[in-house]
């Protein structure tokens, strides 16, 4: 896309933001969350497979899978430069879902809405202020190799506007991650010892520079590779990076407060939890996720364990709706279920016959979306014209998962 056509995107009106009655976050005070029986094997509600491989590139497979802030559907990244968007049916209604015992050749049905990226994709994130009910708000953020910042229109598929950041020589130079603060007014970048901070109602080159590294050399080294906000609205946010550290700033003015060390590869996630005291970072080829307690910066109460140990690729983890558990992908194909409060170890189900690399919970019902697949080569010793690479539907695959649950005390569903 040349310049002249992203500076016409930029100049589009519709890339006004604003959420609205309609789009504000869920009230949270008034709701009891469904208490999730992970003591329970979740069922298989939805599957997909076949659409991720019908792209000219044979060795496709998905990279990420996050859910919508309003829960209405879940976008998932792959390696064919595609970001797809799953409607939920019906909003995930019981008597809508059917589980399946085993994995169908078909698809549950075809992505709503399939977006095209020139480049591999690094990272992408929601506005949190979404809602379906607001066509508005219905946008996500992505970044690309050798590519500005995008923000795409959720429902329409079309290029709201661009937010670019360029280096000393006057080129484009890509985030290589993303993140709309909580207020959903600014826009976090994450780039090679430094973070970006971009409007979001002025899209274009405008944007507020911070290094990472202060005058006496503390701080962050290395590509800033995860940027996660606390959500009880403390002004504080940790960002993740290649050299094998976390750090936590002060979200106005990027005041550095702590330093973490202790993952044993590049940071490739972070997420704070519920309540905001504590954050769970994890590692590339480093087998656990660290639990820090932020009110003691450099305390490690919890690691979790998942099987990561040799391969590249970043897998994500996530927390329930509760707060009170982290569930996680491994490249085995399984899905580890970990108790917050206690540390320990509650359950686990096979998820796919591939690493599961992504894993994320319905923002407010007792399901989750998970996302598995890897990169493979192709044995030039073979001459089977590249069966090797017929992935089943049970590797590279998409899957929407329910969970039994407790409706009130002593109900079960």
């Amino acid at each position: 896309m040349g310049e002249e056509e992203l500076e016409e995107e930029n100049q589009q009106p519709n890339s006004q933001i604003e959420p609205t009655e309609t789009s504000e976050a869920p009230k949270q005070q008034d709701y009891e969350w469904p208490k999730i029986r992970f003591d329970i094997p979740p069922y298989r509600t939805y599957h997909f497979h076949k659409q991720f491989g019908t792209g000219p590139n044979p060795n496709n497979f998905l990279k990420g899978v996050k859910w919508s802030p309003d829960g209405s559907c879940f976008l998932t990244s792959s390696e064919d430069n595609t970001l797809r968007l799953f409607s939920l049916p019906d909003n995930g209604s019981s008597d809508q879902t059917t589980a399946y015992s085993s994995v169908s050749e078909e698809d549950s049905y075809a992505a709503q809405l399939v977006v095209n990226e020139g480049e591999s994709v690094y990272d992408f994130c929601w506005y949190p202020y979404m809602s379906s009910s607001d066509p508005l708000t219905c946008v996500f953020a992505t970044t690309t190799r050798d590519h500005p910042i995008h923000l795409w229109d959720a429902t329409s598929g079309l290029l709201r506007c661009t937010y670019r950041a360029y280096d000393a020589v006057d080129e484009i130079t890509a985030a290589f991650s993303v993140s709309f603060n909580p207020a959903g007014t600014k826009l976090f970048a994450g780039y090679n010892k430094s973070v970006r901070v971009f409007d979001v109602h002025r899209p274009g080159r405008d944007f507020a520079q911070y290094s990472t590294l202060q005058g006496n050399k503390e701080g962050q080294t290395g590509i800033i590779s995860a940027i996660a906000f606390c959500p009880t609205h403390t002004g504080m946010l940790a960002t993740g990076s290649y050299s094998q550290t976390t750090a936590i700033y002060r979200e106005d003015n990027m005041e550095l407060l702590y330093v973490l060390h202790g993952q044993e590869g590049g940071v490739t996630h972070v997420q704070f939890s519920k309540d905001g005291n504590h954050l769970y970072t994890g590692a590339r080829k480093d087998p656990y996720i660290m639990c820090w307690d932020i009110r003691k910066a450099v305390e490690v109460v919890y690691k979790f364990y998942r099987s990561c140990e040799s391969t590249n690729q970043r897998i994500a983890f996530d927390i329930d709706c509760s707060g009170q558990h982290l569930g996680t992908g491994g490249q085995d194909g399984l899905v580890h279920i970990y108790d917050l409060q206690t540390g320990q170890w509650v359950s686990g189900f096979q998820a796919a016959a591939d690493t599961v690399n992504g894993f994320s919970f319905h923002p407010f019902m007792p399901m989750a979306v998970s996302s598995s697949g890897h990169r493979r080569f192709q044995n030039l010793e073979d001459d089977d014209d590249g069966e090797d690479l017929q992935l089943r539907g049970d590797e590279n695959c998409a899957s929407v998962w329910s969970f039994s649950y407790d409706v009130a005390a002593g109900e079960q569903s």
